[in-house]
């Protein structure tokens, strides 16, 4: 496949605890044909991961096609005309929650989520933080009467996870699924038995 006809999926990475789900995010769609990840991170995120993974930011960062500077407002993922398929931003604070609902864009991640939203493409937010106050829950509303997804990770069981990996993986794949994208060995839930997806 030519690069041009690869799909382009924005990941923001901010500083909530999570960022395990963004490394395994970057690390199942890297393995996707006709995929490709174009990767921005909070400085917030950059001191999570050092405190969540074993792994460097540039380790990180090496899991992504692209990567941008946050500061960098003048990057092509800030532009509407960069075409991409949406944008997934894994963990989510609920400060960068409050940045895309009030239109605050100081920076690449809250501009690219802005620019996703504009172009109505589709935005999931995996929103982190508990337990929600009023605030949180206004502006996590008002998001998603907008079109945004609000997809907070939260553990099921239905699906028998055997460790915290297996819980990471689901929750990767419930995610990617918002694209119609089947990650194979994912159990998805059909009557009262649990499927493979081929």
């Amino acid at each position: 496949m030519a690069v041009q006809d690869r799909k382009r999926l924005v990941v923001g990475i901010s500083g909530a605890s999570g960022t395990a789900l963004a490394v395994h995010l970057l690390r199942v769609v890297r393995e996707l044909p006709g995929w490709e990840t174009h990767l921005v991170i909070s400085r917030g995120a950059e001191i999570t991961i050092g405190e969540e993974t074993d792994l460097s930011v540039e380790e990180v960062k090496g899991l992504a096609a692209a990567v941008y500077d946050n500061d960098d407002i003048g990057a092509s993922i800030a532009s509407g005309t960069f075409r991409t398929e949406g944008m997934v931003v894994i963990p989510c604070s609920m400060k960068t929650v409050a940045g895309i609902y009030s239109g605050y864009t100081d920076n690449l991640l809250l501009r690219s989520a802005d620019v996703t939203l504009k172009e109505r493409k589709p935005l999931v937010l995996l929103a982190r933080e508990t337990p929600l106050s009023t605030i949180h829950l206004r502006n996590l509303y008002e998001l998603s009467r907008l079109g945004v997804s609000i997809l907070p990770p939260m553990v099921s069981y239905y699906h028998r996870p055997a460790s915290v990996e297996d819980m990471t993986h689901h929750i990767v794949c419930k995610t990617l699924g918002v694209w119609h994208i089947q990650v194979p060995g994912y159990r998805i839930w059909q009557g009262r038995k649990n499927i493979h997806a081929e």
